[in-house]
Formats: structure tokens, sequence, C-alpha cells
């Protein structure tokens, strides 16, 4: 067998292909959401290095992105039958985030990301989330109600899990005050 290289040139003229085969432009709206999506992936590699209590649960999420990220790049305006997050994915998402705030003192203000860096790189990946978010609700219904949901409580579980890391770390939370 010979050598498999990484390079095609086949996006060389600014077109790359679905998951289905369809050539599209780069700039395509579901090519913007699958950057997105690949991007909320790494953040999250870099969240699991600063939060290992919470590796496999981001694991699994990252497992996740990879299935969003099919259902977008697949052509058509519905999400393919093939390509769909388990049943109760939200769900599981909603049930961590409410053991982890279980566990965390009540917040009534806002915060500041940045006591340390573990949290940081947290936060971090919440923003990439919210981008995604953003991103995603661009795509046509079908795939936006597939996807969105995820992603949208995906960003508050990692709220909660910046404020677990910190707070485990003893650097507890900076409030903001209106001077």
């Amino acid at each position: 067998m010979g050598d498999v290289k990484v390079y095609t040139k086949k996006g060389d003229a600014g077109q790359t292909s679905m998951l289905s085969g369809e050539r599209v432009s780069k700039s395509d709206a579901h090519i913007a959401a699958v950057g997105d999506l690949d991007e909320l992936s790494v953040a999250i590699g870099f969240a699991r290095l600063a939060h290992p209590a919470r590796g496999d649960a981001l694991k699994e999420i990252q497992k996740q992105l990879y299935q969003l990220s099919a259902v977008v790049s697949f052509a058509g305006d519905e999400p393919h039958e093939r390509f769909q997050l388990e049943a109760g994915a939200v769900d599981r998402l909603e049930k961590l985030i409410d053991e982890i705030e279980a566990g965390l003192p009540a917040l009534k203000d806002f915060i500041y990301p940045g006591l340390t860096e573990a949290g940081c790189r947290v936060h971090f990946a919440r923003v990439v989330a919210r981008r995604a978010e953003r991103t995603l609700a661009l795509l046509p219904d079908g795939k936006r109600n597939a996807c969105v949901p995820f992603i949208n409580r995906l960003s508050d579980l990692l709220f909660v899990m910046a404020r677990e890391v910190e707070n485990d770390g003893g650097a507890g939370e900076e409030i903001y005050k209106k001077k």
C-alpha cells in the first residue's frame, strides 16, 4: 500500500465535500458550523486537561460533537436518520448540570472568569460553545432543532464545570460589582 497523504488539493478552489459527497463552498453555513464544532471539540480537549475529574463526561461530549458534525454535514435541510444524537442526550447534560450545581454556592451575581488557568480553559470552551450555537442557529430548522438544544445545554454545563474547578482548586469566585 502506498503512502497516504493528508493533503488532497481538492479544496484548493474553495470547495469541500459534505458527508453525503455533495461539493459546496467552504463559506457555506454548514461548513462554518462543522468548523465551529471542530473548534469546540478542541476547546473541550483543553477543558478535559484542566478538569480531569470530569474527563470522562467531556470525552463523551466530544463523541457527541462528532455526531452533530455528521448531522450538519449531510446534504439536505433535515438530519439524516443515520446521524442523530442518542435519545436523552440533552437530559443527561441537564442531570450533570444539576449534580454539579448542588455542590456549588448559590450564584446571584456575574462572575469574572480567570482566577485559575483550569477555570479559564473551561470558560473558554463555554464561549466557543456559544459561538457554535450562534452558527448552528443559522441552519435550516431541522438541523438547527437537532443541534442547538444540545449545544445550549452544553454551554450551561461548561459554565458550572468552570465554577466547580475553580472552587475545587480553592480559588472561589470573583463577583462583578458595579461601582
